[in-house]
């Protein structure tokens, strides 16, 4: 796509002041797009902002009551939303359900599932009376494959991928596009956190970086308007994933 391609779009990008959100903003703001980023860490949401050149609104996921002010605020100052980056998303704990407490379980099903809901509900009201928009909800392999200490992690983004597809449904009829983007190894912090990141310098470059992933949002998002993806799964070729 141009390096112009989404000139005039505004774009929100949840979880992004770092990892593939961070990549995410980059490229999208590289395309042309007006930029806003959320997260709850107000400094590494000032410093990504700086360096990235988008505007930074501090913001909880779970919260509705945060969700309609960051709507209110970019609609006041742009005008307009087009684009909803579904990014922020944890692990919380990554270990059998047994071995979960009741508030990692529920800390991973409202970060995962719930914030995704929440932010469709805010966002694409604004969506139906422009007649077209575009929500990307960040997925993951575990949402198809099954690995130990992975159960809960893997509902949330299963249930994740559902929501999208009813989503879809609901609202194509409004021009409103929603695709699940499902990567699977990436070269960001979860990958650290989820002690999955044991390889060495050379295999490190061959996972998918945070700009690549940037690029294949701002291609989604470029694609004929009357055109949706509907679901995409990204994976390196390093990776060799040994099904159930």
């Amino acid at each position: 796509m141009s390096s112009n391609s989404l000139t005039g779009k505004v774009a929100l990008v949840t979880g992004g002041a770092k990892g593939y959100g961070a990549g995410i903003a980059a490229e999208l703001r590289r395309a042309g797009a007006t930029v806003y980023i959320t997260g709850r860490d107000q400094t590494a949401l000032d410093t990504a902002a700086q360096t990235l050149g988008v505007t930074a609104l501090a913001a909880d996921v779970t919260s509705a009551a945060d969700w309609e002010r960051v709507v209110a605020t970019i609609t006041q100052a742009s005008g307009r939303l087009d684009i909803l980056i579904n990014n922020a998303g944890a692990g919380v704990k990554i270990a059998e359900v047994t071995e979960q407490s009741v508030e990692s379980i529920q800390d991973v099903i409202a970060i995962n599932l719930t914030g995704p809901i929440l932010g469709a509900r805010a966002v694409v009201p604004i969506m139906k009376t422009q007649g077209a928009g575009t929500v990307i909800n960040i997925s993951s392999i575990c949402e198809r494959e099954s690995w130990p200490g992975w159960s809960v992690y893997a509902a949330s983004k299963a249930g994740l991928k559902q929501f999208s597809e009813g989503l879809y449904v609901e609202n194509r009829v409004h021009g409103i596009r929603v695709t699940t983007l499902t990567p699977s190894w990436g070269r960001t912090e979860f990958l650290k956190n989820a002690a999955l990141d044991a390889f060495d310098a050379e295999t490190a470059e061959k996972v998918t970086q945070p700009a690549e992933l940037g690029q294949i949002v701002v291609n989604l998002c470029a694609q004929p308007a009357h055109l949706c993806t509907l679901e995409m799964t990204i994976l390196p070729l390093v990776q060799e994933i040994v099904p159930l």
